[in-house]
């Protein structure tokens, strides 16, 4: 394995340090002024997952002696460059509505911003997520990992993006039709 592959996976999980935060302290404004947590049940599995992608990569590469392949490596790095983009333009345009956890305020207008201004793309974070899922093991070609962390993540997400409709739809918001822009927590 190439000790920059190691210096991304830990850069990456650095990042997700600084989301947690970020989350941390949003989760607080939220909740001072009457936030309701919902979806708690999928979220330690959530976080289970995400640190497994970066412990997988790390040890699928190592134990497994993944090469790393230009002709896949490096777009699969851009990938991982365009996912963090993203992620970051959502955490930014959410503001303190943003969170790794579901939290909904009462009375907070709905997010039509940045990537939720674009109606066909209700969870642009989730788009984010899956890429980088994806991409950063196949950076070294640790395509297991790829592989089991997008088979995981697929109904992880059935369960989050249910959650979030049902958080919002508790709090009189509809849940978004096709068309429509969705608040994205995570």
């Amino acid at each position: 394995m190439s000790p920059w592959y190691a210096l991304l996976i830990a850069l990456v999980a650095v990042e997700r340090l600084a989301e947690l935060v970020v989350a941390r302290r949003n989760a607080r404004w939220s909740l001072a002024r009457g936030g309701v947590v919902s979806g708690r049940g999928h979220y330690p599995f959530m976080v289970v997952l995400h640190t497994g992608l970066l412990a997988g990569c790390l040890l699928e590469a190592g134990l497994a002696g993944r090469p790393f392949v230009p002709a896949l490596g490096w777009p699969m790095l851009g990938l991982v460059v365009a996912a963090q983009g993203l992620r970051w333009w959502c955490v930014t345009s959410l503001g303190r509505q943003w969170n790794t956890q579901v939290i909904v305020v009462p009375g907070l207008p709905r997010v039509r911003r940045g990537p939720y201004r674009v109606a066909w793309l209700p969870h642009p974070n989730y788009v984010a997520v899956a890429v980088e899922g994806a991409a950063l093991p196949l950076v070294h070609d640790a395509w297991v990992t790829a592989l089991a962390f997008t088979l995981l993540n697929v109904p992880l997400m059935i369960v989050r993006i249910r959650a979030e409709n049902a958080a919002l739809a508790a709090l009189g918001e509809a849940a978004p039709r096709h068309g429509e822009v969705a608040r994205d927590t995570r």
